[in-house]
């Protein structure tokens, strides 16, 4: 799979991409911006850049960009504070960035925004630095209110990025769930492992998918936890992936400006200066 292109859902099953590649890719094809991916990224670069006139290249905080990018953002984890500086490449990313978003800013405790908007400023004082929310988006909220709930999360934030919660719990906790139900006694094959591999793991199960066997111990162990309901708050549908037994409400977030000027003007102020050039 040196390079793939992917336009459609379609495309994602015929490249048989993993929940945790879907996870990156499905919501740019929700609005209908074109992928690519693949592990030769030189020719990726070269096929991409025939159809387009801006290339974004997310690479994630685990990569390096691989091109020279004319504008470099880079995320911070307020929940994670001390991360930006503690792992590499992050801390190359947050060092080498023109703009640094400290994201989760709603959400996290003020005192730990403030440490992380301090660090990057001192880890990278010509950036621009700026807080940013991640607003939820629940629109069946109300389902959650008084029952027992199943929290799914995405897998990789919980696993080896260290969390112990995620989206799901947030939207249990606001919406007034009466109880978080417990999926470790009912996890099956890899997914029983995976708790034993990340023990700070409790009421939440991560969405691990990495293969057709993965991902139906997923669903088996979703469908065998005792519950009301089932709350995702992954990147993607796991409704569209899975056969649940039982209702599932889906939780998304939306990137929330908190300061001005903030991102969007940033990103237009660098469009402008692309169209004069």
């Amino acid at each position: 799979q040196a390079v793939q292109r992917l336009a459609s859902y379609a495309d994602l099953e015929r490249h048989g991409c993993t929940i945790e590649e879907r996870e990156e890719y499905e919501l740019h094809i929700d609005r209908g911006y074109v992928v690519y991916a693949g592990v030769d990224y030189q020719a990726v670069v070269r096929r991409a850049e025939l159809e387009c006139d801006v290339l974004l290249w997310d690479g994630g905080n685990n990569d390096l960009p691989f091109v020279r990018p004319d504008l470099w953002i880079t995320v911070a984890d307020p929940l994670r504070p001390g991360h930006e500086t503690e792992f590499y490449p992050g801390e190359a990313n947050l060092r080498a960035a023109d703009v640094v978003i400290v994201a989760k800013a709603t959400d996290a405790p003020t005192g730990q925004v403030q440490a992380v908007v301090a660090a990057a400023q001192a880890a990278n004082p010509s950036a621009t630095v700026l807080r940013a929310g991640s607003r939820l988006v629940v629109p069946d909220g109300e389902q959650l209110r008084g029952k027992r709930v199943l929290l799914v999360d995405d897998g990789p934030t919980l696993t080896h990025g260290g969390m112990p919660f995620g989206a799901a719990q947030v939207a249990a906790q606001r919406y007034g769930a009466a109880e978080l139900a417990d999926p470790k006694p009912h996890a099956v094959g890899s997914m029983a492992e995976t708790f034993q591999k990340f023990p700070h793991l409790h009421h939440t199960l991560p969405a691990m998918g990495y293969s057709a066997g993965q991902v139906a111990e997923l669903e088996a162990t979703i469908n065998a936890t005792p519950c009301d309901v089932v709350v995702y708050a992954t990147p993607i549908d796991l409704g569209r992936l899975l056969h649940l037994g039982m209702p599932a409400v889906r939780v998304q977030y939306e990137y929330e400006e908190l300061d001005t000027p903030g991102l969007g003007a940033i990103v237009d102020e660098f469009a402008q200066l692309l169209h004069r050039d």
